[in-house]
């Protein structure tokens, strides 16, 4: 005699159901992690533009205090400067000043030794 429906096990009954539910799971999850995965793409986009200006923008004060640092050490404003604070500062006498000559590239070192001048041009006695 024929088996009716009412004597099925459950798990053939809800089989298809639950197949269903699995693959409407699946599809779900994927679509749900796509549009994730895409917002994280663009969320990145977004901090990489911003680091990338930020980073143009500190070249750009890098240069110009780089400028500002050139100016203030060179001589004409250090002389300014030296005059403004009044600090009584002058050229050194040429006669103060030392010299120190390198040995030239090839000549024994302990036969020679460092030729030191004062005042004027560096000139070297061989």
């Amino acid at each position: 005699m024929a088996r009716n429906r009412k004597y099925q096990s459950a798990a053939i009954r809800f089989g298809p159901a639950l197949k269903a539910f699995l693959l409407c799971l699946f599809i779900g999850g994927s679509g749900l992690g796509y549009v994730w995965q895409k917002n994280q793409i663009f969320e990145l986009g977004q901090r990489i533009k911003k680091r990338e200006l930020q980073l143009e923008m500190l070249k750009r004060q890098n240069k110009n205090l780089s400028g500002q640092v050139n100016v203030l050490r060179s001589p004409p404003e250090l002389e300014a400067r030296v005059r403004r604070l009044n600090l009584g500062l002058a050229p050194p006498q040429p006669e103060l000043v030392l010299r120190l000559v390198e040995p030239v590239a090839g000549t024994n070192l302990n036969q020679r030794q460092p030729t030191v001048e004062r005042g004027g041009p560096m000139l070297a006695q061989h």
